[in-house]
């Protein structure tokens, strides 16, 4: 992104050139967006970092060239939008909420795809910004991509008090469709982070981090959760977070990491397949177990002693419950395909088990299985599996039964 010709730009501009694998993403000519700006140059001061380069408050993303505090240098893209709180009728009186929107809504068809840098040196940020409270809401981008223009996010007094309170607090909450537009998906978990200005880089430090581990929400939300802050004093404890967070030992990660080439997906449950995989080699039931890290196929194929080989796909459990206790599973893929709607959905026969990890809610290595065929289906796409699965007493922590339901016809 060239910060010399943005400030030329008076309406959206869509640039499809492409250098090194690296786009320019589509620029919106934007309004009244100059508290926004001011107060994102503010909090990249109070973190601790310096502006050293910035785009006007008239374009969107907003590009800021940053200094951190031991001087590194990085870029942020910013797609910032207004928070605030209204009475509206009919709404919670409690409620606060920004609107994904860009322009008049006959501009909103066609594509908002998000900046992502390939080569990770521009982080890109979604942002509401709430003024008025001095907080700023983060989200995930990857569920915002593309921006679903007119989607408006909700938000509670409580947990922007929380906010104001501690400086960085961590929820999750559940993507539903709305009265008037549909939900990005069916139903989704996101990881949300309200924070106050002086934890903006602890917060681009936790999205870079996702970026380049491949997080999915439960893991978003465990680190997010224990992320200490750059600024805060040196723990008496020397562990590195991530071997808090995850309860695993700087060697076990180190493992992880070496014996999976493909970090962008195999760690979003790198440690939930590492533990799976002990101890399906530690169970004398299977001759041989067989990681299968490569793209469009599942995590382990398993082979019983006398017996023929079974495939697993190994998910994270959300670290919240349903009201009534039982744990929920997303089962999906990261990103859909290009050109097609169900893309992004498992088909019914892509595994024959699906391995749920229950690390993130209970704090223990634990799995419990089901059989792919006996998961609730899509409610639009009758070969494709739900993105949520509740997991009640309908799951198995006897991996045998799993698979025997998997072959009953």
């Amino acid at each position: 992104m060239s910060p010399d010709r943005l400030p030329d730009i008076r309406q959206d501009v869509e640039v499809a050139d492409e250098v090194a694998g690296r786009t320019v993403p589509r620029l919106y000519g934007v309004a009244r967006r100059e508290p926004l700006h001011t107060m994102l140059t503010e909090a990249i001061g109070a973190a601790g970092g310096r502006v050293l380069v910035a785009t006007p408050a008239t374009v969107a993303p907003f590009y800021f060239g940053v200094a951190g505090p031991a001087d590194d240098r990085f870029g942020l893209v910013v797609y910032p939008f207004t928070a605030n709180q209204k009475v509206t009728n009919k709404r919670p009186v409690d409620e606060h909420r920004f609107q994904i929107r860009y322009g008049a809504e006959e501009t909103w068809r066609g594509d908002h795809r998000l900046h992502h840098d390939v080569a990770q040196v521009d982080t890109t940020l979604v942002l509401g910004v709430h003024v008025a409270r001095r907080v700023f809401v983060g989200v995930d981008p990857l569920l915002y991509d593309p921006l679903p223009m007119g989607i408006s996010f909700e938000f509670k007094e409580a947990d922007v008090a929380e906010a104001a309170r501690t400086g960085w607090h961590v929820y999750e909450r559940v993507t539903r469709a709305g009265q008037v537009r549909a939900a990005r998906v069916l139903e989704s978990d996101e990881t949300v982070v309200i924070f106050k200005p002086d934890r903006l880089l602890d917060y681009v430090r936790l999205q870079r981090e996702a970026v380049e581990l491949g997080y999915d929400s439960p893991l978003r939300f465990v680190t997010a959760a224990h992320l200490p802050s750059r600024r805060a004093a040196p723990a008496p404890i020397v562990l590195h977070h991530l071997e808090q967070t995850l309860n695993l030992t700087s060697q076990e990660i180190l493992n992880i990491i070496a014996e999976r080439h493909r970090l962008g997906v195999a760690l979003k449950g790198g440690a939930a397949e590492y533990k799976l995989e002990q101890s399906l080699r530690a169970d004398p039931r299977w001759s041989e177990v067989m990681v299968l890290d490569k793209d469009a196929q599942p995590d382990f194929s398993v082979v019983p002693v006398g017996g023929d080989s079974f495939t697993i796909e190994c998910k994270n459990c959300s670290p919240k419950r349903y009201e009534n206790g039982d744990f929920r599973v997303e089962v999906q893929k990261t990103r859909p395909s290009a050109g097609d709607p169900a893309g992004r959905y498992y088909r019914v026969d892509q595994f024959d088990v699906v391995a749920a990890c229950l690390f993130a809610p209970t704090k223990e290595w634990r799995f419990v299985f089901k059989a792919t065929r006996r998961l609730t289906r899509h409610p639009n796409f009758p070969d494709r599996v739900a993105p949520m699965q509740r997991v009640d007493s309908t799951w198995t922590n006897d991996l045998t039964v799993a698979v025997a339901e998997a072959r009953a016809h």
